[in-house]
């Protein structure tokens, strides 16, 4: 009989999972020991509580991961320091899930120093692609470094937001057991997005552009729009595929409540990234009988139901400019100033990429550009946007994957919402750094690892009514 577990063919991923996380713990110990005595007695709570977060995480990873899910937009943000070369014109910022993530980290690191069937990195079909990014970012990035381009310290912090990117859909992927899990992981970020959206629409007031909360001096409502989007697709795939009345009830108030704050950011990007992300309904959804009527009707009441802040900011960009010679013309029509500038910062990075055509000028080496597709081959180059490429159609294709291949309603739902979500993202990258934003992408990978673990769930009952 062929022995269940081989100890030699094992024994090199036990060692590197034992010494890995205890030569982290070791240096993490060491440094508490040198800061401790010069902290203040605010710092040293805060210290304490990180301990705590720490011990929690141990002991239970579910903890660990409801606890981010509710930090990724219920966090306050600090900003540490400007970058070099003006990249950010918010300059280098961190979050409170950042730290927490270190925390949760670690601590799921020592526990596969414990138990080693946890193992390291759980296969999935996206593994690849992101090695291969990740992998393209820190070549480009130490390169540029060499070569006087990149402030390694500046490129080197941003990078790590991608690992944590990846730190997240690794921790959801190795740890999701049932399908209960994934339900409750869902209902929970939906929660968090309930809480958001209210504070968002008691500063409608204010008559600011709405922006997350515990964004600091300056807001970020086209972030904002991009997270409210995702999330309201992912409400409109549960509420299509779903058969519980009460669940479908639950997620249309989510979409009108979701939707006010959204009006409110007066971002067009998320605008426009909104007509693609509904439109992919009537392909992923079974009932377009009654899809296709519901997205005209909307249509057609939707100028008449928008706030007037959201009609005069698309108007905005067809009339600020009219009067003026230093704008874009596109199609014979001029531009608002600030598309304008977005427009001739692309035309700048495409022209300045002929200079460095394979690897770019590294991660955060070039000036701040407002557009992924743009920053990708402006930082990684050729190289690095067909890498991009590939990285995003295999979630694409993966995603397409499970959702055709689901059978539970409540898996296909999400699969759908995420695929109609991450089509709006895409859209919404076309005037944004949606990709490397941390209030989007942590939800998106988080809800990338739910979908991602979806077939590996589907042979257990479901836990829905239906």
């Amino acid at each position: 009989m062929t022995p269940i577990f081989n100890y030699r063919d094992c024994q090199g991923q036990t060692t590197l999972q034992l010494v890995l996380p205890l030569v982290l713990l070791l240096f993490v110990l060491v440094a508490f020991a040198m800061v401790i005595p010069s902290l203040s007695p605010l710092k040293t709570l805060a210290l304490a509580g990180g301990v705590v977060v720490f011990v929690l995480s141990f002991v239970s990873t579910e903890i660990a991961l409801y606890i981010l899910i509710f930090s990724m937009l219920l966090s306050p943000e600090f900003i540490i320091g400007n970058t070099e070369g003006s990249f950010s014109g918010r300059g280098l910022t961190l979050r409170m899930d950042d730290f927490l993530l270190v925390i949760v980290g670690f601590s799921w690191l020592a526990k596969m120093a414990i138990n080693k069937d946890l193992g390291l990195f759980l296969k999935t079909s996206l593994n690849r692609p992101i090695a291969y990014y990740l992998a393209v970012c820190l070549i480009s990035t130490l390169l540029g470094s060499i070569l006087g381009r990149v402030d390694l310290k500046t490129g080197f912090f941003y990078i790590l937001k991608y690992f944590e990117y990846v730190i997240i859909f690794f921790m959801v992927s190795n740890h999701l057991k049932d399908r209960r899990q994934l339900q409750n992981y869902v209902w929970a970020m939906l929660l968090t997005c309930a809480v958001v959206s209210v504070i968002g629409m008691a500063n409608v007031p204010a008559g600011e552009r709405v922006s997350a909360p515990f964004e600091g001096r300056v807001g970020e409502p086209n972030t904002f729009g991009g997270y409210l989007l995702f999330m309201i697709c992912i409400c409109a795939g549960l509420s299509l595929a779903i058969d519980s009345f009460r669940n479908q009830i639950i997620c249309a108030f989510l979409i009108l409540l979701f939707s006010v704050p959204l009006f409110y950011t007066q971002s067009r990007s998320s605008y426009m990234a909104a007509i693609p992300a509904v439109l992919s309904f009537l392909w992923l959804s079974k009932k377009k009988h009654w899809v296709l009527p519901l997205i005209l009707l909307t249509g057609l009441l939707l100028p008449y139901i928008a706030p007037q802040q959201a009609k005069e900011r698309i108007a905005f960009t067809f009339t600020q400019g009219r009067d003026r010679k230093d704008v874009v013309t596109v199609a014979g029509i001029k531009l608002d100033t600030s598309t304008s500038a977005r427009l001739i910062s692309w035309r700048e990075a495409i022209e300045d990429l002929y200079d460095h055509p394979i690897l770019g000028y590294g991660v955060t080496g070039y000036k701040f550009v407002d557009a992924q597709y743009v920053r990708v081959a402006a930082e990684t180059g050729l190289v690095g946007l067909a890498i991009y490429l590939f990285l995003m159609t295999a979630i694409f294709r993966e995603s397409h994957r499970v959702h055709a291949s689901a059978t539970d309603p409540f898996d296909k739902g999400l699969a759908a919402g995420f695929l109609a979500g991450f089509i709006g993202l895409l859209f919404h990258a076309i005037g944004a750094n949606t990709f490397i934003i941390v209030r989007i992408m942590e939800p998106f990978w988080f809800v990338a690892a739910m979908v991602m673990a979806i077939p590996s769930l589907e042979s257990q009952p479901s836990t829905v009514s239906k």
